[in-house]
């Protein structure tokens, strides 16, 4: 193991960010242009990549093309999604297409471009600590750096006054089937990694999805495109009461905007727990072009008599789950409602059973004696993303996408990701590099009357002085 690598500086940065999403990548983004600003981004993986595995042929992100990196805070920034078009030469070809939500094939190329042009962004570096050093005032950052094949290289140490965290999450699998994806053979796999297993799914003579979710109904719908009509045998099951339409009238979007995030964030936690658990259908239900997509391909296959074999249950859990010798899979199921049981002999399952956040524990352990928590042991945060932190703490960790608790629904949304990024910088540099507007939604979310007064025109600065 080699000494710190040299690129390290003598003085404190700025800021360190920890893990590049592209939560992160927003606000490596927004940062670029702020020349009094030393950040740096590290991330353990090789280079940028968002959900590979469900990078499905036509799957489209579920935000419009403007929820980009930055234009929500600054549309005349350089890493713009239409910026990235442009440089592309693909900016005529788009505007023709009349796409306002783009393939997410796409949004990942997007911020790839972003990712490979951008400095300060530190790929292989595997952050194993934090620390805060109350003689210096300052965090102490120790890292990892990996080599090509993932080993170990160097250790490293970096000093920042701020850190953000946006490692944000991880494949979840319950753990009634936790075993049957440890186990080898029958092929057992959560939906992130649905593409890299595809061909051996697509060849099982039955194949089961479990999860009712945006994941589930597009790996459901491409399972569908691909076997033999007639001769589909194809599951699909899920634990909500329907497979649900995700809120999306404008209204109903306005729960996404800076004055919801606001307003719930000023809510008693247990109200904000009650809400979170009520408004999943605002986040985890299913795009309605995607339920028409499965409908139109079902009754696509009726036409000449005869109905797919394919099964479609909605309202039911997976009890348990075990292998049969080794070569098919036996879920024990509950129908929630009726309250009846079943078993479902399968030959391929895939998980779509969504993620949950990463563990902060591991990163964050030096720092747990300085973190202020909540009633149910979670970390209290700001307003502006910032862990409530013992007063004798001087630097501010933000948060990137782990704040659902605190800040509602919007905390994993695209469509915030450019504001909470302007907003840290804000509090982070304290000079409001990004203005930000006062009032973004029509819906007054309590008694309180939203200001109604519409702001007066910034001044511009001609481009030509006096001509």
């Amino acid at each position: 193991m080699t000494q710190p690598p040299s690129h390290e500086p003598a003085s404190p940065r700025d800021l360190v960010g920890i893990g590049i999403g592209p939560c992160n990548l927003s606000l490596a983004a927004l940062a670029h242009p702020l020349p009094e600003l030393d950040a740096v981004f590290y991330e353990q993986r090789p280079g940028f990549d968002w959900h590979p595995g469900l990078l499905i042929e036509g799957a489209t992100v579920q935000v419009p093309f403007l929820a980009d990196l930055v234009t929500l805070a600054d549309p005349t920034s350089p890493w713009s999604f239409l910026n990235y078009l442009k440089d592309r030469e693909r900016l005529f070809p788009f505007y023709f297409a009349e796409h306002f939500h783009i393939q997410r094939a796409e949004y990942d190329a997007y911020c790839r471009w972003v990712a490979e042009a951008l400095p300060g962004l530190r790929f292989r570096h595997q952050v194993d600590a934090v620390r805060w050093n109350p003689e210096r005032d300052v965090f102490e950052v120790d890292f990892t750096q990996l080599d090509a094949e993932g080993e170990a290289e160097a250790l490293g140490r970096t000093h920042t006054r701020n850190i953000v965290l946006g490692i944000g999450s991880a494949p979840y699998v319950p753990d009634v089937l936790q075993p049957l994806v440890d186990a080898p053979g029958v092929p057992v796999v959560h939906a992130a990694d649905y593409l890299d297993h595809r061909d051996s799914i697509l060849a099982a003579g039955h194949v089961t999805v479990v999860g009712s979710g945006q994941s589930g109904a597009e790996v459901f719908l491409d399972l569908l495109r691909h076997r033999p009509a007639g001769r589909e045998k194809l599951h699909w099951i899920g634990r909500t009461e329907a497979f649900a339409p995700m809120e999306y009238s404008k209204l109903g979007l306005e729960h996404f905007t800076p004055d919801y995030t606001r307003y719930f964030h000023a809510l008693p936690e247990p109200v904000r727990d009650q809400l979170v658990a009520a408004q999943w259908q605002l986040h985890k239900g299913i795009d309605a072009g995607t339920l028409a997509a499965i409908h139109d391909e079902l009754y696509r296959r009726t036409l000449h008599g005869g109905w797919p074999d394919a099964v479609l249950t909605p309202g039911v859990r997976v009890r348990t789950a075990g292998r049969i010798a080794t070569t098919r899979i036996e879920l024990h199921l509950e129908h929630l409602q009726q309250g009846s049981r079943s078993r479902l002999t399968t030959d391929a399952v895939v998980l779509a059973t969504g993620y949950r956040d990463r563990s902060l524990g591991r990163i964050l352990a030096g720092l747990d004696p300085y973190i202020r928590r909540d009633s149910s042991e979670r970390p209290r945060i700001d307003q502006e993303y910032r862990l409530v932190l013992d007063p004798s703490v001087t630097g501010a960790v933000y948060v990137q996408n782990a704040e659902l608790h605190t800040h509602g629904v919007g905390a994993p949304d695209l469509g915030l990701a450019a504001w909470r990024s302007a907003t840290i910088l804000n509090s982070l540099t304290d000079k409001e590099p990004y203005p930000l507007p006062s009032r973004t939604a029509f819906t007054s979310f309590g008694l309180e009357e939203p200001p109604a007064r519409v702001p007066q025109a910034r001044q511009l600065t001609p481009l030509v002085d006096g001509r």
